[in-house]
């Protein structure tokens, strides 16, 4: 089952491309009036595919830098510190302009800002288990093909 959903977490990437190509649509039309609607379907495919990664396999790495990152009692730290971070001020603005915006097109913007935030709250799960998994201070060293010696 393990293996299914990080075969599915691989829509990630898709449903990124579709957030960008919104994003670019949204870019192209800040030289007249800004298409906010365009802004918001960006986010909300964001933070689907953000959700949708969550479901990669955490007892593994997918390169170096993010080996070392989650290796590292405390870059692992600091990391899991940043994406807590996150999480509080995307659910924190998007929620207060949902709660406090009246303008329609703002409050869309707000529950783009929402998804991403619960987007990331997921990621900050798996992120906590990728730093259990390999953080070296309580797990031996592992060799490239991830196993141990």
């Amino acid at each position: 089952m393990k293996a299914l959903f990080h075969r599915i977490s691989y829509l990630q990437y898709v449903l990124m491309a579709v957030a960008v190509v919104y994003f670019a649509f949204f870019a192209m039309s800040l030289g007249g009036s800004p298409d906010w609607g365009h802004l918001n379907t960006a986010l909300v495919f964001y933070g689907i595919a953000i959700s949708v990664s969550t479901l990669q396999d955490t007892t593994t790495t997918q390169n170096e830098i993010s080996r070392k990152v989650w290796e590292s009692p405390t870059g692992g730290k600091i990391f899991l510190g940043v994406i807590g971070v996150m999480v509080v001020v995307f659910l924190t603005v998007g929620l207060i302009g949902f709660v406090r915006v009246e303008e329609d097109i703002l409050k869309d913007v707000s529950v783009g800002l929402i998804v991403i935030g619960i987007g990331l709250t997921g990621i900050l799960k798996a992120a906590g288990e990728m730093f259990e998994n390999h953080r070296l201070d309580r797990n031996p060293p592992r060799d490239r093909k991830g196993e141990h010696p």
